[in-house]
């Protein structure tokens, strides 16, 4: 399976931007935590037995007041300091097409399906630290017996969606996306298989869910995300007592 992963040059206030709006992190603490997310992903994506294809945005598609500098260069040195000279040889780096989220993934795994005569494409956000290569792998296996995988995660969203045949992909990526993504799957005449739930950090929710789980890993030993927790760490998060993100 080949494994996307659609990553914006990080810059402050164009990537999880959300965060800096709704909690204390800043826009540069976001961007920091966003290297360190992609960091993690790429790295459990090159343990695994996937493909990495690293789809970066480039000029033309990222918003106004974003323009200038070298998103390519950029998003290429995360991948950089995350990959060993060895694995980085093997991954692909191509821009995304497109001018909605929906729109650039969908031409993504259309062109790998059809145009490539890819067996399957996964999509796997840059932003679930906590996937391993264990559910990577996983999810390639249920591929081989689903038409469509989705993994759920919070709000409705998904941080993984893997197909071995193209779907309507028009607006399929607009929040709930991942009943949007099912119905779709189904009104091909597809069949859906479902991977286990994980958060992502774009929301307050999500990164309280994953900073709860860094903090029940470290106590055990266990971390695998190990930029993301360095982050989490000289950044002093913490899940308060009502829930939300509060700074130690």
């Amino acid at each position: 399976m080949i494994v996307v992963v659609p990553v914006a040059p990080p810059r402050d206030g164009l990537v999880l931007a959300s965060l800096a709006e709704q909690t204390p992190l800043s826009e540069r603490e976001a961007r920091r935590l966003y290297e360190a997310t992609t960091a993690d992903v790429l790295r459990a994506i090159a343990a695994s037995g996937g493909e990495l294809l690293v789809n970066y945005r480039d000029e033309e598609t990222l918003p106004a007041g974003f323009d200038g500098g070298d998103p390519e260069a950029e998003v290429r040195a995360i991948a950089e300091d995350a990959l060993t000279e060895e694995t980085l040889s093997d991954v692909r780096f191509e821009r995304q097409v497109g001018s909605t989220r929906s729109a650039r993934v969908g031409n993504t795994v259309t062109h790998l399906l059809e145009r490539e005569e890819t067996a399957s494409v996964g999509v796997l956000e840059p932003t679930v630290p906590l996937v391993g290569r264990t559910e990577i792998d996983g999810a390639a296996m249920s591929i081989r017996r689903h038409d469509v995988v989705l993994g759920p995660s919070s709000s409705g969203r998904t941080y993984l969606s893997a197909f071995s045949e193209s779907i309507d992909f028009e607006d399929a990526y607009a929040v709930p996306e991942l009943s949007t993504l099912a119905t779709r799957a189904s009104d091909a005449g597809l069949q859906s298989g479902f991977a286990p739930m994980f958060p992502t950090v774009d929301t307050e929710q999500g990164l309280c869910a994953t900073v709860a789980m860094l903090e029940a890993q470290t106590a055990a030993n266990r971390v695998n995300a190990l930029d993301t927790a360095d982050v989490v760490g000289e950044l002093g998060l913490e899940v308060g007592a009502d829930e939300r993100l509060e700074r130690r």
